[in-house]
């Protein structure tokens, strides 16, 4: 496979993010909520001890920086983008859980876990 048909990764994406909005490392880590040395660590392709970013400062990088979208991020970062949730459906899936047994409620979490987990790895 040729450069060109490699899909862009997020250390690629994160240059681009640079040069479009002219903001250094410091200031991507500050307005996402991050470490300055977490995103020096996504720019340099070191996984760490974690596996990779996490949804939350992804959903960030879109949010602060809108010129890329939630689905080029993830997708950057080897990761499907997660569905909405919104308060209403959130409030809800609650109300089903709390209905749950302690032994149903530890099943649940741990098909989420295995569910989440999968995501992660999808387009790796």
């Amino acid at each position: 496979m040729s450069n060109e048909e490699r899909p862009e990764d997020l250390a690629q994406l994160i240059k681009r993010l640079k040069d479009h909005y002219q903001v250094n490392e410091s200031e991507i880590a500050r307005r996402i909520g991050a470490a300055p040395a977490t995103v020096n660590a996504w720019v340099n392709r070191k996984r760490g001890t974690g596996r990779g970013p996490n949804v939350e400062k992804l959903r960030a990088l879109a949010r602060e920086f809108p010129a890329f979208t939630e689905d080029q991020i993830f997708a950057a970062a080897g990761r499907k983008t997660p569905g909405p949730l919104s308060p209403d459906a959130e409030e809800r899936i609650l109300a089903l859980y709390r209905g749950l047994t302690a032994e149903q409620q530890e099943m649940k979490e741990v098909e989420m876990r295995a569910l989440v987990e999968r995501n992660h790895s999808a387009l790796s």
